[in-house]
């Protein structure tokens, strides 16, 4: 027997039987409960999406409150230690840990992929050297889809993951090449004889052989798994709602990597690093910390919207400091770093505000210890986060209750009224 949520309507004492499925109701449901019949009906109001669901997802898991992530069902520790980004990335888009020869082939199916077009470096070198990577990536990677025009095929499972192996290889090409045009430097080609994160920290640094350090490259991998997918968040939610209107994945990805730019998603480590620089010094951390608890200044890298508990990527991350700072030496913040960490798990204030830190407080010191502009932090992350995009989308195409996003409004304007002539008002 179904479960069914009764509700009565105390305007006319109604009574409406909603079905209850995976413990959730259908927002559309809501529409059958109306005074009369020439009204729409009832709608759920929810600013920012805080609590509604837009689809059925068997990507991500999360419980903020227990801090769990899991992808695909395996826990992102597991994952972290012992996984790969390239695997990690099959196992998103797929669902399944791939053998030995799927792994294999998928990797094979990448570095045939491991180029961009000659013209695509054209355009970079038009960009300032002072553009911003993010901005720059958002344009190239919807530059990349008017090179592959069969990519708008989007019914065609094969031309499907021709695109998902390209946009996971060139990403990191563009982000790459982008680099060394704001440096002055020339374009490293990519080297198929090196894993994933080893080839892109050699397009970015080659002839850099304190960058090319094994346990820098193995925290760049680490880095890309956590970063890999994370639910329904903004631009996750923007990869699907701009993949229902059926683009190419180019042009979708293009404005998911839009949405992550923004301050309030993928560039909170700037901000986090941005903070670390104006406290400057252990001394002035009581000082800042009251300016934090009177609501002055932001405390930045704490607190998520969807964790009450320790982001269980942050844990890593802290191993990935280690071990970058073993090579790199310590980073100057750090110990500011420390120290608030120390007082957020400390004092009531945040404890009681579930104010924990989350995956962006420690990726700025690794990426500027690693020697990666501020400008490309979120560029990293757009590597990372790809992969979960791509698996979002194919997602979205097969799910048959999937129609072109379409929210509604409640609105608050005028009712109707008459035009007045320029003169008359």
């Amino acid at each position: 027997m179904s479960e069914v949520l009764t509700i009565t309507d105390s305007r006319t004492n109604k009574e409406y039987k909603l079905d209850i499925q995976d413990g959730n109701i259908r927002a559309k449901d809501l529409r059958q409960i109306k005074v009369n019949e020439d009204e729409f009906g009832m709608m759920s109001y929810d600013p920012s999406f805080e609590n509604t669901a837009s689809c059925k997802s068997s990507v991500t898991y999360i419980d903020g409150d227990q801090g769990i992530l899991r992808y695909r069902g395996y826990p992102i520790e597991q994952l972290a230690e012992s996984s790969s980004q390239l695997e990690v990335s099959k196992l998103l888009i797929d669902g399944e840990l791939p053998s030995n020869d799927e792994l294999s082939k998928w990797v094979n199916d990448i570095k045939e992929h491991n180029s961009v077009p000659n013209e695509i470096n054209d355009i970079i070198g038009a960009f300032p050297k002072s553009a911003h990577a993010m901005g720059a990536l958002t344009s190239l990677e919807a530059a990349l889809s008017t090179f592959y025009p069969e990519s708008k095929n989007i019914t065609d499972e094969d031309e499907n993951y021709r695109s998902i192996c390209r946009l996971i290889a060139q990403v990191p090409i563009l982000a790459a090449n982008f680099y060394r045009h704001t440096q002055g430097l020339p374009i490293v080609e990519p080297d198929n004889s090196m894993d994933y994160a080893e080839n892109f920290l050699n397009m970015m640094f080659k002839g850099d052989d304190n960058k090319m350090h094994p346990d820098l490259v193995s925290a760049m991998d680490t880095l890309l798994i956590l970063h890999a997918d994370h639910e329904q968040n903004c631009s996750a939610s923007v990869m699907r709602n701009v993949g229902s209107s059926e683009p190419d994945p180019f042009s979708a990805v293009s404005a998911a990597t839009a949405a992550l730019y923004g301050p309030l998603h993928g560039g909170a480590n700037e901000a986090v690093l941005q903070m670390l620089t104006e406290i400057g010094s252990v001394k002035n951390i009581p000082n800042f910390i009251e300016q934090v608890k009177k609501k002055e200044v932001k405390l930045m890298g704490f607190g998520h919207r969807v964790y009450k508990a320790y982001d269980p990527r942050a844990k890593y991350l802290k191993e990935a400091a280690d071990k970058v700072f073993s090579v790199t030496g310590t980073n100057p913040l750090l110990d500011i770093a420390l120290e608030l960490e120390a007082i957020a798990l400390s004092e009531d204030y945040f404890k009681g505000r579930n104010l924990y830190p989350n995956v962006d407080f420690y990726s700025g010191l690794i990426y500027e210890s690693m020697g990666i502009p501020k400008d490309m932090f979120t560029v990293l992350f757009t590597i990372g986060r790809t992969p979960g995009w791509l698996a979002q989308w194919k997602e979205l195409l097969a799910d048959k209750d999937q129609k072109i996003a379409r929210p509604r409004q409640v609105y608050t304007g005028y009712d109707s009224r008459d035009y007045v002539g320029v003169n008359n008002r």
